[in-house]
């Protein structure tokens, strides 16, 4: 429905109140800055001259805790990001506000040829629904922001959309070309078996077994940047059940034994001097700065590490091939995001889900992936995005990438993974550390 008046000079009607009035719409974000988002930020302002923007971008560190602190003392932004990994504790927490079923927005245009006049359009609209957030999507979103929710005690419970994003990144490997090519390795490997052998031809150890070169910086948890998301993937492909109904699943066996036992030995190797693939240990540096020194092989990241890898590496040799996968498995990649959301306390909460709405579509969505060269979120893109030179590997694995809810606190998750990790390389039983990590995790569900 949309209602039609001109004319704002005179202020006689509601509408024009409204057009009339100035917001002021805060956003916080981390990781991107304005000029990523500047776009979408001034083709809405062309329909709504009245909205100005106070964008900030804060460090990674520090962000959650002064999103907190702004939340307590009631000054928190309208519109801000949040990890995929965060919904269940910022919902739980009840600090955002789902997307509403209709937004009803004014406009303010100039029409007409002769002359011109600016006409207010009150535009009453429907927003998406959790059904169609599926078909305009890749997969892994509707799991993560689509949450059950109550309007009132006594209302219903619904599915509604809790935050909606401008890009999914994805998990890849980062390669370097010249020690590939010394090695005599002609392609990046596609799967693990090939991968073990390339490592082994890659990795140099002295007699006293210290690594000279490292294959790939892999095995370990406190060195190797993101390493609770590969030893998700790994278990992910090997068939591991990451979460069920309301708790997370991991260290249960199935018909096929305990496949979680399986991933994290075969990460683990990689830090087992008494393995063949033995190419990493916990004395190596941080494994992005191993990389970017050009001391190890193969490191495994996202599309957002290959401005880090040029600004650290200018003249690294640097290749990006797909993750690899099981030979003769099923294809699953590693979903990594940032949700755009609105502010439960926000006082422009109906404007800040109309520009999130507005900057996460089509037009937008691909003006964002141009500039801030992020893989889209939208399916509609992906096809754009692939021929991309540097976007192409990531995109290529969107519709196969898959993340698992990690209860209220994801930082639990992280801790429980990296002693998961430490009690492996101790030679501890699997299972029972597995059993350990899974009641960790389970406590924040």
């Amino acid at each position: 429905m949309a209602l039609v008046l001109t004319g704002v000079g005179c202020g006689s009607s509601t509408a024009e109140k409204e057009a009339a009035k100035p917001v002021t719409l805060k956003v916080w974000r981390v990781f991107d800055e304005a000029e990523n988002l500047q776009p979408a930020m001034d083709a809405y302002r062309r329909l709504h001259p009245n909205v100005s923007f106070d964008y900030r971008i804060l460090r990674f560190d520090e962000y959650e805790d002064q999103l907190l602190r702004a939340f307590a003392r009631g000054e928190g932004p309208d519109v801000f990001s949040i990890h995929n990994t965060w919904m269940g504790e910022y919902v739980d927490a009840q600090l955002i506000t789902p997307l509403p079923a209709v937004l009803k927005i004014p406009y303010t245009e100039t029409k007409g040829t002769i002359k011109k006049e600016k006409v207010i359009t009150v535009r009453e609209e429907k927003t998406i629904s959790a059904r169609e957030l599926k078909n305009i999507f890749v997969d892994t979103i509707s799991a993560d922001v689509v949450r059950p929710y109550r309007s009132s005690k006594d209302a219903p419970t619904e599915s509604a959309i809790f935050g909606l994003p401008l890009s999914v990144d994805t998990l890849a490997l980062f390669y370097n070309r010249d020690l590939l090519n010394a090695a005599g390795i002609a392609e990046p490997p596609a799967d693990w078996k090939t991968f073990q052998e390339d490592v082994k031809m890659l990795t140099r150890v002295d007699e006293k077994g210290v690594v000279l070169q490292s294959g790939a910086a892999l095995g370990t948890a406190s060195n190797v940047e993101r390493a609770s998301d590969i030893l998700s993937v790994l278990m992910m492909q090997n068939g591991t059940p990451m979460a069920g109904e309301g708790e997370a699943t991991f260290a249960e066996t199935t018909e096929d034994g305990l496949p979680g036992a399986d991933a994290l030995r075969f990460y683990t190797d990689f830090a087992n001097p008494a393995k063949e693939v033995y190419a990493w240990n916990a004395d190596q540096p941080p494994s992005f700065e191993a990389f970017t020194s050009g001391k190890t092989a193969f490191f495994f990241g996202y599309a957002y590490h290959l401005s880090q890898i040029r600004t650290a590496a200018p003249k690294l040799n640097l290749g990006v091939a797909a993750l690899p996968q099981i030979a003769d498995g099923r294809t699953v990649n590693f979903a990594n995001y940032w949700v755009e959301t609105a502010s439960k306390a926000g006082k422009n909460t109906k404007w800040a889900w109309d520009f999130i709405r507005f900057a996460t579509e089509a037009k937008q969505g691909e003006a964002y992936m141009l500039k801030a060269k992020r893989p889209p979120a939208r399916r509609g893109l992906i096809n754009k995005a692939v021929e991309d030179p540097e976007l192409g590997v990531f995109a290529n694995q969107l519709l196969t990438s898959k993340s698992w809810y990690r209860g209220k606190d994801a930082s639990v998750v992280e801790e429980a993974f990296s002693s998961l990790i430490k009690e492996a390389l101790e030679g501890k039983e699997l299972g029972e550390s597995l059993g350990k990590a899974q009641n960790k995790v389970n406590q924040t569900y």
